[in-house]
């Protein structure tokens, strides 16, 4: 008798640490210790998603057998973890995301070469990645926000749909050989010396670039929406493959070091134009092929010259004004009016104001018709990561235990 209540509770032990244990194949697999870990390690695969609790750590390591997550990985809120590692895993299904992980401070994934997506914001220690070589080339979209990141070369994907690196107040460098991007790029409130280099961008529907010391694009050669350029540090910016700009806006706006802009091969701009508030730009002459705007023409600034010798077509309105006397200028452009622009025109010159307006070329809403329609495009579109919901079922565990006893 006493035999069989010991096997019995040995029977119920096993059954219990069985439901405990984290399995290859649960929908989620929680790991709450660095034994947790070690059992996830041991999967070759798996299918669903890896959420690590907000109380694991101070070290995570799920190094070893595992090549692949079919579903997310996952830390938030938490501010216990110091390292995340794996030295095996290949491919993430899902969202790879760390939100509010405050004390990590080494991030390797050496073989990392897959995700879903990248979606990481609020990580106040992590001075760097490290990816392997050529580190991640797949991913739908990367967010990369509030971090303490100095440099993020590992991200070499082909193609995405959207990337989104904002307020990483330590970034300096960020270079990556992306080639297409089908939705946004938007960069902002980086650190003050980030250089960015994309040197195989050929495509892109939309980009907002601000706060920015260096921007290199040599390859780039359509644009589908708009380009913003708003409150730069470079001194010059060169597009020279850069021919279309399909359905939006092409703005730089309040760069104060810009001395120099040239698209030379630029034929076409879907909507408007807008030069503002670029204190050191004495000369707009970059644009020599530039045939037809969409939208309205807006140059506003302390220019000397401006040079637009192919214009044919200005759907809107046409406005360039200058604090400098630009009276050449003026005389050259006036043959644009009641033919080229078939909006209202204005070319001035002497004009203490000038700088002040920074608004875009169509921001008022309104064609050349006065039928309230705009050329503006949505500057940007982040996008985050997918949430994951963790089910806990103690009334079957429940269950178990009164049969068991």
């Amino acid at each position: 008798m006493f035999s069989k209540q010991l096997l019995s509770a040995a029977t119920a032990f096993s059954m219990l640490s069985g439901v405990f244990a984290v399995g290859c194949d649960d929908p989620t697999a929680t790991i709450k210790s660095a034994a947790d870990a070690t059992q996830v390690a041991n999967c070759d695969s798996i299918e669903g998603s890896v959420l690590i609790d907000r109380n694991a750590g101070p070290d995570i390591d799920i190094g070893g057998k595992l090549s692949e997550i079919g579903g997310d990985l996952t830390a938030e809120n938490n501010g216990l973890l110091s390292s995340l590692r794996s030295d095996s895993l290949k491919t993430i299904g899902g969202v790879f995301k760390l939100n509010n992980v405050t004390h990590v401070s080494t991030l390797s994934f050496p073989k990392l070469g897959e995700v879903g997506s990248i979606d990481w914001a609020t990580l106040s220690s992590l001075p760097e990645p490290t990816f392997g070589n050529p580190g991640i080339t797949k991913a739908k979209s990367v967010v990369i926000s509030d971090t303490f990141i100095e440099n993020i070369d590992g991200i070499n994907v082909d193609s995405l749909t959207d990337m989104n690196i904002n307020n990483n107040k330590r970034l300096t460098k960020f270079s990556t050989s992306i080639k297409s991007l089908s939705n946004t790029l938007y960069v902002t409130a980086n650190g003050l010396n980030l250089t960015m280099e994309m040197p195989n961008l050929q495509w892109i529907a939309n980009m907002t670039i601000a706060n920015v010391t260096s921007f290199s694009v040599p390859s780039l050669h359509t644009v589908n929406g708009s380009m913003r350029f708003d409150s730069n540090y470079f001194d010059t910016f060169i597009a020279a493959n850069l021919t279309d700009v399909i359905d939006g806006d092409v703005s730089f706006v309040s760069n104060p070091e810009l001395t120099n802009i040239s698209i030379p091969a630029l034929t076409h701009i879907g909507g408007g134009f807008t030069v503002a508030n670029n204190t050191a730009l004495e000369k707009l002459d970059g644009f020599g092929k530039l045939n037809e705007i969409g939208g309205a023409v807006k140059v506003k600034g302390s220019l000397s010259e401006v040079d637009l010798p192919s214009l044919k077509d200005v759907k809107g309105a046409f406005d360039v004004s200058s604090t400098k006397d630009i009276a050449d200028s003026c005389n050259t452009l006036g043959s644009f009016k009641g033919g080229v622009v078939q909006g209202d025109y204005n070319c001035e010159g002497n004009d203490a104001s000038a700088n002040q307006d920074t608004s875009d070329a169509s921001s008022d809403g309104s064609d050349s018709s006065g039928n309230g329609t705009s050329n503006k495009k949505n500057a940007a579109n982040p996008v985050g990561g997918a949430s994951i919901s963790t089910l806990v079922t103690l009334a079957a565990l429940g269950s178990l235990v009164t049969a068991l006893l």
